[in-house]
């Protein structure tokens, strides 16, 4: 019989197993919606490149950060909970943005 910490930690695991799914799966979405306005050439395609670029050196100096400062915790799960909850909002941001402009 598992303890209660092991079942717990085991939720949490599979908690942050699915939401890392689903932010990779949305993650996909928008790789292929800016692929399409990249495509299409022109100032918005620029400017998309350029967008992501600059998000994309930001994400990794904010998660850098988090990391040296020890913000993102001392274990596997607390650094990927981390990760999840830096990434969701900006991918969903993005996809809502793009998603509008289609």
């Amino acid at each position: 019989m598992r303890s209660r910490m092991d079942q717990r930690s085991l939720r949490a695991w599979a908690t942050a197993g699915v939401d890392l799914w689903m932010l990779g799966a949305e993650a996909a979405s928008v790789v292929s919606l800016r692929m399409t306005r990249i495509a299409s050439g022109g100032f918005d395609a620029v400017e998309e490149v350029e967008m992501m670029m600059t998000e994309k050196a930001v994400a990794a100096v904010e998660l850098q950060s988090r990391y040296m400062t020890g913000a993102i915790g001392l274990s596997p799960l607390s650094a990927l909970q981390c990760f999840i909850e830096l990434y969701h909002p900006k991918v969903a941001a993005n996809n809502k943005r793009l998603r509008v402009h289609t």
